[in-house]
């Protein structure tokens, strides 16, 4: 039974009738600083765990442990009496550091206490509503995502500014089964709920199944939540819509530039445009709608051995099936208050750039003349669309979105399992940052460069998070926060296939 303390073990000048009911968890000790300071350890805490302090002047303090320690006096000499059987009296001592979150002044704002904490001041567990108003955690229900709760406070349920997301963009990492697809699957059933515009950029296929309810457990009603499927509300495109069994994703050649094609095809612009752009303006003047098969047509005619590479590079764009006489219209993709699926399961790599590099400037191009209603662009294995390294057709599009999307109410939402592999002035533009477990030194790196107020003890507790706890910070979350994520309303699509 943990201790109920009623006063300090200390002279103090503050009143201690405040501190009725609170848990004592240990003492101040050692050097103190205005920002950190140390407490050993006499009740039961933990490495995350929110902690309170009575400050002489500025009253309640939040903060957060960041480090425990256990402190030993066993010296390697004391041991090799231990290991010839003789007695050894072990002293030992746990030992916490604290980061100092801060209070809240008489105008509501967070500030730091100015002066150290004296030395024996006793520290507490902190309640649920001090953890709540230092930290700024609001009920925003009617605007906000519910993700999930507190980690280890089941009553503060944690909900995201769906605004701030569209605004300023969101990025998830994880490494690979750490669960950021079902983290994923979350955000898009609260989209769904509040009637946010979405489309999935689904390169494996798994998120089909927010259509379908999930198996209901007991998690569901330890989160207040129940199994739902969104079957009206949820439309599948795929280039191969017979592969998906979705509606079919084509696009139509007359809105690409021979350049692009050639650059698509990885073929030498300075040996192959002349007579591709030839062929196509050719083809433009005569019809309206043309084929990869009419202007190979037109190439062959030419009876030009040297265009043999080009012919070839044709045959399978044709092969693809992604061009028509008639593309998809955006109007059909994009339904105000629905979510799309580009499902792109089975395509290969180069048809998938060309996908989301082609549908990214339709939407930017169409939102900014507001043709469209405001909408989230969320993409999974984001890496491989706008890497660090190499060349994505995609990324020039991607960046521009990320830097100017806001301005137009289009939002996007990065997703990956590699971090330091995604461009860089895509990622830094992502305010609000959800990271699950993530173990990779260089992926761990590049995390601690761009969150802000990530401590050591946090990029540590990262490497260590059991599955289905994030971190996350940006937004309305004005610090970054370890938070449980919540069931899923929806089956799962994303689980790993078992050999056996």
């Amino acid at each position: 039974m943990e201790e109920v303390v009623n006063s300090a073990p200390v002279e103090l000048s503050y009143d201690a009738t405040k501190e009725k009911g609170l848990r004592r968890v240990g003492i101040i000790y050692g050097d103190v600083g205005t920002t950190q300071f140390t407490f050993s350890v006499s009740g039961v805490v933990e490495q995350g765990d929110y902690v309170q302090v009575l400050h002489e002047k500025f009253g309640w303090v939040l903060g957060r442990v960041d480090e425990i320690k256990r402190k030993t006096n066993l010296s390697i000499e004391r041991t090799k009496e231990i290991l010839m059987g003789n007695d050894v009296e072990v002293k030992e001592m746990l030992s916490a550091t604290v980061i100092v979150i801060g209070y809240r002044d008489s105008k509501g704002f967070l500030q730091y206490p100015r002066i150290p904490f004296r030395v024996g001041s006793v520290v507490y567990l902190a309640q649920d509503s001090f953890i709540k108003k230092v930290i700024g955690i609001e009920d925003i229900r009617e605007k906000g995502a519910y993700i999930g709760r507190l980690f280890r406070h089941k009553n503060i349920p944690i909900y995201l500014d769906i605004n701030a997301m569209v605004q300023k963009h969101v990025s998830i990492l994880a490494k690979t089964g750490a669960g950021k697809s079902y983290l994923t699957g979350v955000l898009l059933e609260e989209f769904l709920k509040h009637g946010v515009t979405a489309i999935v950029i689904d390169p494996h296929g798994e998120y089909p199944s927010l259509k379908f309810p999930a198996r209901k457990t007991k998690a569901h009603e330890e989160f207040k939540v129940r199994p739902r499927g969104y079957a009206t509300k949820v439309k599948v495109f795929s280039p191969d819509a017979q592969l998906n069994k979705a509606k079919p994703l084509k696009f139509t050649l007359s809105t690409m530039a021979p350049r692009e094609l050639l650059n698509l095809m990885n073929l030498d612009a300075r040996q192959y445009l002349i007579p591709l752009r030839k062929a196509m303006d050719l083809l433009k003047m005569s019809r309206k709608y043309f084929t990869i098969r009419d202007i190979i047509r037109l190439l062959e005619s030419e009876e030009n051995n040297n265009l043999a590479p080009l012919i070839a590079q044709l045959e399978y764009l044709d092969e693809m099936g992604i061009f028509d006489k008639r593309g998809t219209r955006i109007d059909e993709i994009v339904e105000r208050g629905k979510l799309s699926i580009i499902n792109l399961r089975g395509i290969p790599p180069d048809i998938q750039e060309l996908v989301v590099q082609r549908l990214s400037m339709a939407l930017f191009e169409l939102r900014k003349r507001e043709k469209i209603p405001p909408l989230m662009l969320v993409i999974e294995e984001a890496h491989n669309y706008a890497p660090q390294q190499g060349v994505s057709s995609a990324t020039k599009i991607l960046r521009t979105i990320a830097s100017e999307g806001r301005k137009f109410g289009l939002g996007l939402c990065i997703i990956s399992q590699r971090p330091a592999k995604v461009d860089k002035n895509i990622l830094s533009q992502c305010n609000t940052q959800i990271i699950l477990k993530v173990t990779n030194p260089h992926d761990l790196k590049a995390i601690g460069n761009s969150v802000e107020g990530l401590t050591r003890g946090s990029l540590e507790e990262i490497q260590r998070l059991p599955i289905g706890v994030a971190l996350v910070t940006g937004g309305n979350i004005s610090m970054p926060l370890f938070v449980e994520i919540r069931p899923r309303e929806t089956k799962h699509g994303g689980e790993s296939v078992k050999v056996i």
